[in-house]
This record gives structure tokens, C-alpha cells and sequence, in this order.
């Protein structure tokens, strides 16, 4: 598991390299999220899933967002990278309150990530 420097509220997880089984992604995400759980500062997760081959879509990918539309209940909100965006009403709100950060990723409609900002 690749982790980001702790200075910031984003945590950054890299669950697609090296592929992974489906058991394993998901332990990495539940343990990414106890670690923010138990931070003082990081709130968000911002897990790399890669969005396969295709262009349209992996299966990590499929299991990364499976996984959190399950656990939906435990997040106060599930960005999808194709609308992470300054522009992005969800993701003005979970910046505000959690305070600006610095992301390469940021209105880049990237396909290949997802936010997870946990409660």
C-alpha cells in the first residue's frame, strides 16, 4: 500500500499496482479509512484504482466503488474522479470543511480514482 505524507487531509492509497486480488483491495481501503479514523488530520481517502485497459473501466476499479457504495454509510461522501472538481458542488463542499489541499488530480476528470471522505 503506497501512502501520502501525513501533513495533509488527504490520504492517497494505491490499490491498482500491483493488481491486487478483490480481498485484498478491500482490506487495504478498510484499513486506509480506520487509519484516517484514528488521524488528527487526514479526513479524505483518495484511492488509485487505475480504470483498466479498456479506458471504460477495470475490475479494481469496479471493486473500489462496489465497495464503497456498500459501505456508504460509514463516508459522508463518494467522489468519483471523472467529478472531482473545483467546479463540483460536493467537492467545494468537502473542501471547505476539511481545508484546501494541494492534488494533481483536482479537475483532471480522472477516471482512475475515487474520494472517500470518511466520517
Amino acid at each position: 500500500m503506497s501512502v501520502s505524507p501525513n501533513s495533509s487531509p488527504l490520504l492517497t492509497i494505491d490499490v491498482a499496482h500491483p493488481f491486487r486480488p478483490p480481498d485484498t483491495v478491500e482490506l487495504e481501503m478498510l484499513q486506509a479509512c480506520s487509519e484516517i479514523r484514528s488521524s488528527s488530520i487526514a479526513r479524505v481517502l483518495k484511492i488509485v484504482h487505475g480504470h483498466g485497459s479498456s479506458g471504460k473501466g477495470g475490475m479494481t476499479k469496479e471493486v473500489v466503488r462496489n465497495w464503497a457504495f456498500r459501505n456508504r454509510g460509514k463516508f459522508r461522501l463518494v467522489i468519483e474522479g471523472e467529478q472531482y472538481s473545483v467546479y463540483d458542488r460536493l467537492t467545494q463542499e468537502m473542501r471547505k470543511e476539511v481545508g484546501q489541499y494541494l492534488d494533481q488530480d483536482l479537475d483532471r476528470e480522472n477516471p482512475g480514482i475515487t474520494l472517500i471522505w470518511v466520517k
